[in-house]
């Protein structure tokens, strides 16, 4: 099954390592070999979070996220959004944005001779409004599970706490905007405070009119849909494409940082496409769908868990950077494989305690904290 699941992923590695060396030998199959680890690296608690929701989806609508979201993910986020902030910041056509992305300025220079500024300077420049938006929906996205009133809790000092704050109404909704507010007033520069704030703001709506427009149809056509391995009915039409919409934002705004970290590696668009998009995303794909067919989620209750404390972390980081503060990306990538893997050791702790028999007999497994 391991075969079966990883084979187009590795198929595609080795294929696009080859483009990489013949496009520009062993110096961008290096960075190509490199930005795919950062991706994968960035982005693991991204497919743990997507295997909970594609386990809620049809069987159809499963395969249109492996397939047409796979293409929205490797060219949508990795290719053409850089290339359309530089389009929208700038001014220029499509095809003058990718001209000016495959001849930079000699060296490391921010600027040409000219005075015009760099692809890379361009996009670095849009930094603030994509970090705010992608902030705000992942915090929105942590928050709703963090503040939920769950049986299972893991870190219960604190999980516990927040879930009784969380009866609070809209305390999602509050909590992220106090955040956003913060951000933008002592840490965004004056002149972007405006597109901060506007940025975050979409994000939030975006993040409650798509979760909201998913649970409503699931809701209706819950009764109508067809029992799942899990016992759970599964999401088909309408609530499988606001779900499926759900999960491209949601990858979207995953990939904000990897997609920004890539030009402290190289500013090339082919080589930035062949690492995140082919390579990086392919994997992160693959992980969920194993995630998925192994049943993984159940084995490892609390992994769930993890993964959203990674988001909580990741949702921080990307507000804390709308300024002059900088978070190196191999700083992000080890908090969420930190939590990850945290939360997994507690996973297996807790099914040791419940496979012991005198264990189970004279106390209930009992969560980290």
């Amino acid at each position: 099954m391991v075969l079966r699941i990883f084979g187009l992923s590795l198929v595609v590695t080795v294929l696009s390592l080859g483009v990489a060396f013949l496009y520009g030998g062993p110096t961008a199959l290096a960075l190509c070999v490199i930005l795919g680890i950062l991706e994968v690296s960035l982005s693991f608690d991204n497919a743990v979070i997507n295997a909970t929701i594609l386990e809620k989806m049809s069987e159809f609508w499963q395969k249109i996220f492996l397939t047409i979201g796979i293409l929205i993910a490797v060219f949508g986020m990795r290719l053409v959004f850089p290339l359309a902030i530089v389009w929208v910041t700038a001014g220029l056509n499509p095809v003058e944005a990718f001209d000016l992305a495959l001849n930079p300025p000699a060296g490391d220079a921010a600027f040409f001779p000219d005075g015009s500024p760099s692809y890379e300077t361009l996009l670095t420049d849009a930094h603030p409004q994509i970090a705010a938006f992608g902030g705000m929906f992942l915090a929105m996205l942590f928050l709703n599970f963090i503040l939920a009133d769950r049986e299972l809790t893991w870190l219960s000092w604190i999980e516990r706490p927040l879930a009784k704050a969380g009866k609070l109404d809209m305390a999602s909704v509050v909590v992220a905007g106090i955040g956003l507010i913060l951000a933008a007033e002592f840490l965004a520069h004056d002149e972007d405070r405006s597109t901060v704030l506007l940025a975050g703001l979409l994000g939030m709506v975006i993040y409650i009119a798509v979760d909201g427009l998913g649970s409503m149809f699931n809701a209706e056509e819950h009764a109508e849909e067809a029992a799942g391995p899990s016992g759970l009915a599964k999401a088909t039409g309408k609530a499988g494409f606001f779900l499926f919409l759900y999960l491209e934002v949601l990858d979207a705004s995953f990939s904000f940082d990897g997609v920004i970290g890539a030009f402290a590696i190289t500013a090339d668009p082919i080589i930035i496409a062949l690492g995140l998009g082919l390579i990086g995303a392919m994997f992160v794909r693959s992980i969920t769908v194993y995630l998925v067919r192994r049943g993984t989620l159940n084995e490892y209750v609390y992994l769930e868990h993890g993964a959203h404390w990674a988001i909580g972390a990741l949702a921080l980081i990307l507000l804390i950077t709308v300024g002059d503060i900088h978070v190196h990306e191999l700083v992000t990538g080890l908090i969420g494989i930190a939590f990850i893997g945290a939360a997994v050791l507690s996973s297996i702790r807790r099914n040791r305690k419940e496979e012991d028999p005198k264990t189970a007999a004279t106390s209930e497994p009992t969560p980290v904290g």
